[in-house]
């Protein structure tokens, strides 16, 4: 198992991969159709994709979740029962 600090970098490494993955195989479908060698041109996109993805991923990431925590209300504190009263 990977070591829990390397967690940001592990989800940026994940979402990075799958996104570009998808957003390269969608791009190079529009630009060329299904020719011969689709896969090679989507695999050679991908890498291209990824490689300015990941590190976007690693410095962005961090900036959008304090965005979304900003503007995201939190929590209602959950009710007491009686319980968890006496």
């Amino acid at each position: 198992m990977i070591p829990r600090r390397f967690e940001p970098y592990v989800f940026a490494l994940v979402l990075s991969s799958m996104m570009s993955f998808i957003i390269s195989g969608v791009s190079t479908y529009r630009a060329l159709g299904l020719v011969d060698g689709f896969v090679l041109l989507w695999l050679s996109s991908w890498l291209t994709s990824w490689a300015i993805a990941f590190p976007v991923v690693t410095v962005v990431g961090p900036v959008a979740r304090r965005i979304v925590h900003r503007i995201v209300a939190p929590d209602a504190p959950a009710p007491q029962t009686d319980a968890a009263k006496a």
